[in-house]
């Protein structure tokens, strides 16, 4: 898939691997600062660019802003769906999503600044950030209930709930704590997952 640029024109590698090093910048600055103290300025300087450049890949502060909740969406997703498809069992493939979202976050925590901020930035936003989550969470429960790997759930409500509960837990032990979970809570989390999703 072609990447482009703020004219709509497909970007070189060169150019791919510019407008990454901006929105690593943007994720840093977000983070370190918010959204309202933020600036092109801050965010070039961080990458290590002219400001000029800036517009080359983005057409404003609000555009950086909604791609990098796309990105740090997508990074997310595929770090959790990679993760989970290896597991044997639904409960291995939960843990092992889980599992993956907690080392994300570990290693991103400003994404959960950065989705708050989407709340008054941009709420079209937000709204994308969980529903992309919860659509592909919601499918893999539907083909578990399919294959009679799970009892008779609610595949939607089961999804968000477990969302909820790795968001609230990632905010308790990573964001607050040390950066990682420990033993108990992720011993703790498999027993009420298994519980949810037990016939």
């Amino acid at each position: 898939m072609s990447i482009q640029g703020a004219d709509g024109r497909t970007l070189s590698a060169r150019g791919v691997e510019t407008r990454a090093k901006l929105l690593e910048a943007a994720e840093q600055v977000f983070a370190d600062v918010g959204y309202v103290d933020a600036s092109i300025v801050k965010i070039t300087e961080a990458a290590g660019v002219g400001q000029g450049t800036f517009y080359l890949y983005f057409a404003s502060k609000k555009d950086v802003f909604d791609e990098l909740v796309r990105d740090l969406n997508h990074r997310v997703r595929h770090a959790m769906k990679e993760a989970s498809s290896r597991g044997e069992t639904r409960l291995e493939a939960e843990l092992l999503g889980f599992g993956a979202y907690f080392r994300f976050t570990s290693e991103h925590p400003a994404l959960y600044r950065i989705i708050r901020q989407a709340e008054f930035v941009s709420p079209e936003m937000l709204e994308y950030h969980y529903e992309r989550l919860a659509a592909g969470y919601v499918e893999g429960l539907r083909e578990s209930m399919a294959r009679g790997d799970v009892g008779a759930i609610d595949p939607e409500v089961t999804a968000w709930a477990l969302m909820a509960a790795g968001e609230m837990l990632g905010m308790r032990y990573i964001l607050w704590g040390d950066g990682t979970v420990p033993a108990h809570v992720e011993q703790e989390l498999a027993r009420i997952i298994r519980r949810v999703l037990e016939a």
